[in-house]
């Protein structure tokens, strides 16, 4: 083989080897406290704060959000209300669904079909696509979303966004519930 065919079976070879990768698992987080129950934590007003960050890990954009939640007949609301740095304003209304084994279906108005998220210990992860505005129509982006409670009412959050496989950006945030509210 040449040395350039050689090049690019190593890219190759290495590319692969990287997309097969593991993160966190769920089980990871099994013995880790405060135990996460989006039941109790995602009940009342709670406030968000965080950064959007683009490929390459520059933050790009801040944000802060009031957030509303309650439960009602065994499925939860997150009545979500943004506002970024830029002056955009973004409302995302979330409904959580208990499946009874520690799952949730989550759906919201730009997530396309249902999210699946899963607790374990302080941990709670949610995956879904999630419908953005890009130029002049729209783009799907796939979402890792990862939330671990530090404490009764702080949730640190980070959300890794894919498309085609490739990360194409993040968001950072911490929540904090208001429970004198």
């Amino acid at each position: 083989m040449k040395p350039t065919r050689n090049l690019i079976c190593l890219l190759f070879t290495l590319f692969a080897l990287s997309a097969c990768s593991s993160g966190p698992t769920l089980e990871d987080y099994q013995a880790f406290e405060p135990v996460f129950v989006p039941e109790t934590f995602f009940d009342g007003q709670l406030t968000a704060h965080g950064v959007v960050k683009n490929r390459s890990g520059d933050v790009i954009r801040t944000f802060n959000a009031d957030i509303k939640a309650w439960w009602e007949d065994g499925v939860g609301t997150l009545d979500e209300d943004f506002v970024f740095n830029d002056g955009e304003q973004q409302k995302r209304i979330w409904t959580l669904t208990p499946n009874g084994d520690g799952s949730y279906r989550a759906t919201a108005g730009d997530v396309i079909g249902e999210g699946v998220g899963r607790t374990n210990g302080n941990a709670f992860n949610l995956q879904y696509v999630l419908q953005i505005a890009y130029k002049d129509g729209t783009l799907d982006l796939n979402v890792d979303d990862w939330m671990w409670l530090v404490s009764e009412n702080v949730i640190i959050n980070h959300s890794v966004m894919r498309k085609f496989g490739f990360r194409v950006g993040e968001i950072e945030l911490t929540i904090i519930r208001h429970p004198e509210s």
